[in-house]
């Protein structure tokens, strides 16, 4: 799977979301309140790392989804 295959979520034990993904230009973090902002690499990482260890295991849940990119791909690879 590829970083531009997925979407993350990081949901608060109050239900709040935050949502990150990848495209062509970055990452993008998108906030409960529909806010959209560019990240880096080490910005997206710096927000998904602590979220993984034991201290938040009870605070906050991370979901990994799957998106179909089928299309997108053989549009790529037909005009090679």
């Amino acid at each position: 799977m590829k970083n531009t295959e997925c979407i993350i979520y990081m949901i608060t034990k109050r239900g709040s979301t935050q949502v990150y993904r990848r495209d062509d230009k970055g990452w993008t973090q998108k906030s409960s309140k529909g806010i959209v902002r560019r990240m880096t690499a080490e910005q997206f990482l710096s927000h998904l790392l602590p979220a993984l260890t034991p201290a938040y295991k009870d605070r906050l849940i991370v979901k990994v989804k799957k998106i179909k990119t089928e299309g997108i791909d053989r549009a790529k690879k037909s005009k090679r």
